[in-house]
C-alpha cells in the first residue's frame, strides 16, 4: 500500500521500507510494479517540495523506533531532485550505526529497475572525480 513518508507514523512501519519518488509510479509504471511484488510496504516521497534534511530526520526516527531490517530507495534517472533519494543513506550512517540494515538503490529506466552501487552513488556526489575520469 502507498503511502506519504512524511505523513506516516514512526511506528508504522515493517521489516522492509521502499523509499520511492512520488512520480515513480506515475512516469515509470512498469518498474514501480516490480517494487509493488518486493513489498507493498512503499512510502513516497517528493524532494522537489520536501527538504533532503526532513526525510533523513523522518527516517531515522523511523529506524530508531521499529526493527527494520531493509530500506530500498527508488527513483526515476536522471532526475535532480530524485536523485537526492540515494545520498540518504550515506546521510543516516554518519547520524547511526545501521550495518545490521541492507540497503538498496534503484533508479527506472525504461519501466525497469536498475540497481546502483554505492561507489556510483558515491562518485555522483563529487562532480570533479567524475571529470578526472574523462
Amino acid at each position: 500500500m502507498r503511502k506519504d513518508l512524511m505523513k506516516t507514523n514512526c511506528y508504522d512501519v515493517e521489516d522492509t521500507l521502499i523509499i520511492a519518488g512520488s512520480c515513480l509510479d506515475r512516469m515509470q509504471p512498469e518498474a514501480y510494479k516490480e517494487l509493488e511484488r518486493i513489498s507493498d510496504n512503499i512510502y513516497d516521497v517528493c524532494l522537489e517540495e520536501t527538504h533532503i534534511n526532513m526525510v533523513i530526520t523522518k527516517i531515522i526516527g523511523m529506524i530508531s523506533r521499529v526493527k527494520i531490517n531493509k530500506i530500498i530507495f527508488a527513483s526515476v534517472d536522471k532526475s535532480p531532485h530524485c536523485v537526492q533519494l540515494h545520498y540518504i543513506e550515506n546521510e543516516i550512517r554518519k547520524a547511526m550505526d545501521i550495518d545490521n540494515i541492507e540497503m538498496v538503490h534503484y533508479v527506472a529506466v525504461d519501466n525497469k529497475l536498475i540497481e546502483i552501487s554505492k561507489e556510483t552513488i558515491k562518485k555522483s556526489k563529487s562532480l570533479s572525480e567524475l571529470e578526472q575520469m574523462k
